[in-house]
């Protein structure tokens, strides 16, 4: 049977349910809905690995935050879920003292639009790092934060997992929190999701180009994934349009198509500004969006 692609772990849960018989029982996952700031927050736990391979997940926890306002521009829509998105990260990144130090990586490549969701909340992140060291007297009470933006190997001649590894072992930070570009299985939630997980990240895996993991295993610290749908696999979504399990004749042969909204520009920009600010209200304690923007200007 034809599987169909989504790094979303409530994607891989709704896939299960379409496929089990209504008495079948998802063993090993819990999930959980809620609203934050106004917008839907889904909760999928994967809690052992009968869990994990029903859904071809990692065990852990996965966090998806459906974003619907920000798209048509509502009332303080932009912090509204920039505060939604850090207040579904601070349980993820634990209880980590205040001067713990913590890298943001960007993966992607900048230079394709979909794809350039790491690189552009790279832009958008807080580097206190060098200030905490440099002028303690005036940035003390600030987390240290470093971030990178890693680029591709086709850019870099690096792999972008070697990168990380590397900064991580020299400035050794308590935690990494790795940004990617996701695909989903439907256009539904392109660009309007983020998620969220304590499980670390494979760069390149939505779009079939896997590259090394990203996770406490490889790097030695925990890795918190974030991530935006930003194309859909073709095959995949005439499948969905059509209910099918299988792709039709038609979508056959176009498994390498890549699906993405016309105003893809416009949406990533949007999404990289509100995750980067999100990630900052999450990582230092006591700042607003306008104390961040104010920082970044």
């Amino acid at each position: 049977m034809w599987k169909q692609r989504t790094d979303l772990a409530l994607e891989a849960k709704e896939l299960w349910q379409e496929s089990a018989s209504e008495q079948t029982r998802l063993s090993g996952v819990e999930a959980r809905e809620d609203r934050s700031e106004g917008f839907a927050v889904d909760t999928v736990r994967i809690l052992d690995q009968q869990g994990a391979d029903a859904l071809g997940k990692p065990i852990g926890t996965y966090v998806t935050v459906t974003l619907d306002g920000l798209q048509r521009r509502e009332e303080d829509a932009f912090g509204r879920a920039a505060r939604a998105i850090a207040a579904q990260l601070r349980p993820l990144l634990g209880v980590l003292p205040a001067d713990a130090p913590v890298l943001v990586a960007g993966l992607g490549n900048r230079a394709i639009t979909p794809d350039a969701i790491g690189p552009l909340v790279h832009e958008h992140t807080m580097v206190t790092r060098h200030l905490v060291e440099q002028v303690p007297e005036h940035f003390a009470a600030f987390r240290p934060v470093a971030s990178l933006s890693a680029g591709v190997l086709g850019t870099t001649g690096v792999e972008s997992g070697d990168l990380i590894s590397a900064v991580c072992r020299a400035i050794r930070p308590a935690c990494v929190v790795a940004v990617d570009a996701l695909a989903s299985r439907s256009m539904h939630r392109v660009c309007r999701t983020v998620q969220l997980a304590d499980t670390g990240i494979i760069p390149g895996s939505g779009v079939g180009n896997h590259r090394a993991a990203l996770n406490r295993e490889t790097l030695g610290v925990p890795v918190i994934a974030v991530g935006v749908p930003t194309v859909v696999d073709g095959a995949t979504l005439a499948m969905d349009l059509l209910g099918q399990k299988e792709p039709p004749s038609l979508a056959k042969g176009v498994e390498n198509l890549m699906v993405t909204p016309r105003d893809i520009d416009a949406r990533v920009a949007d999404l990289s500004k509100v995750i980067g600010f999100g990630i900052n209200l999450a990582l230092q304690d006591g700042l607003t969006v306008e104390d961040v923007e104010m920082f970044l200007s």
